[in-house]
């Protein structure tokens, strides 16, 4: 990024639940003030030492949840909050506004992610002078509208059966990745990859939608949402989910007045629109985007990590990139984990943290498309162990 060099400290999530499940009666805010709270506890870091906080939410009750978190988590009340909604990608662009003030200077340290309770989704009501009162049974919706013209609920939905048709996709190919999500994320619970990012909320300690003994028989059962003829299903769209996730972002500076370590340095990041219904097409194009800005190509990274919504969006990096699939989603996918919207983007960063580390370091690429045809990515550059921030420069460097 051009101006002050900003980095990436550490974060922690929440386990990933259902709608419905473990974490039903936790409001967003609770989650996001659980995961806060657990970070500065983690860096032994005061609270007063913020300089902001930014949290993405889709589908919470408004009203600036942000600076509610933030209170819950008893930051200080002079510290600044605003609230992010950009749907799915959310989280990804409180991220990358958070780097933004940063890199102008506008901070030193900055709390970044977001939080989502589908559980406790609220039912909202039109204007009754509001023309699209007449559109929906009483008036009532949960699910915004994404583009002019359509109030449809299943607008999302829709838009990915849109994007398999034009695509030609077929059943094998989306069956294919909803097995290799759910059998990449088993690995990684086996193995512990990802248990030093997860903070217990209550008694829940483990993420809800993972099943490592998946079967293609099983996937092979599932009815198509649309009817005979479609493709989407309840195995290749993922399912709603609750859950919150932050990061810690700093400047060069407040690292080393806190002797503190950076996990990544934060190169770019993008924000990209096209056609709004056709959502899942978001991810490739905002990561090509910003690749092609930076003279790189997928061939270079070391880790990639898309949010996968809906399979069709591995299908089309695979075809696209089929050489880079073993660094793809590595510890698994939204598919198994699950999509808590405006916490995702930030979820997604800390499991693509945890795949550089597999891979030794390197550049990563995060990458989610959001309602409405947007897309957010951010690319990161992992700090390897020995690395110490430059005072002269503000950069990281290796110990010779």
């Amino acid at each position: 990024m051009k101006g002050e060099a900003v980095y990436i400290l550490g974060g922690l999530r929440t386990p990933i639940t259902h709608r419905g499940g473990a974490l039903a009666h936790v409001r967003p805010e609770e989650l996001g003030s659980t995961v806060i709270r657990a970070l500065l506890a983690r860096y032994g870091l005061p609270a007063n030492a913020l300089s902001g906080v930014l949290a993405g939410n889709a589908v919470g009750t408004g009203g600036n949840l942000a600076r509610l978190t933030a209170l819950l988590a008893g930051i200080p009340e002079e510290v600044p909050a605003c609230t992010v909604d950009m749907q799915c990608a959310s989280a990804a662009a409180a991220i990358s506004l958070a780097a933004a003030k940063l890199a102008s200077g506008q901070g030193e340290l900055f709390l970044a992610g977001g939080m989502e309770s589908a559980s406790l989704q609220p039912l909202r009501i039109y204007a009754e002078h509001d023309p699209r009162y007449s559109l929906v049974p009483g008036g009532a919706y949960k699910t915004a509208q994404f583009a002019p013209g359509d109030v449809a609920p299943d607008a999302m939905l829709k838009g990915a059966e849109r994007v398999m048709e034009a695509e030609q996709v077929t059943r094998a190919e989306l069956d294919a990745f909803v097995l290799r999500s759910h059998h990449l994320a088993g690995e990684a619970v086996k193995q512990g990859l990802l248990a030093d990012v997860i903070v217990p909320v209550g008694d829940c300690r483990r993420d809800s939608g993972i099943r490592p003994r998946l079967s293609q028989r099983l996937l092979d059962r599932l009815l198509p949402h649309f009817g005979p003829g479609t493709l989407l299903d309840a195995g290749n769209a993922c399912a709603i989910h609750d859950g919150a996730a932050f990061l810690l972002l700093a400047n060069g500076d407040f690292l080393r007045r806190h002797s503190l370590q950076p996990a990544a340095r934060i190169v770019a990041t993008a924000a990209v629109g096209g056609r709004p219904d056709e959502s899942p097409r978001g991810a490739m194009r905002t990561a090509d985007v910003l690749l092609h800005r930076q003279g790189l190509r997928y061939e270079n990274l070391a880790a990639i990590e898309f949010n996968e919504a809906f399979a069709v969006i591995d299908v089309l990096f695979d075809r696209a990139h089929p050489g880079c699939l073993a660094r793809y989603n590595r510890l698994g996918g939204a598919l198994a984990y699950g999509h808590p919207y405006g916490a995702s983007g930030a979820i997604i960063a800390l499991h693509l943290l945890q795949s550089l580390k597999l891979a030794g370091g390197g550049l990563g690429l995060l990458s989610i498309a959001g309602a409405g045809g947007m897309g957010e990515a951010i690319l990161l550059e992992r700090m390897a162990g020995g690395n110490v921030v430059n005072p002269d420069r503000g950069e990281v460097r290796a110990h010779a």
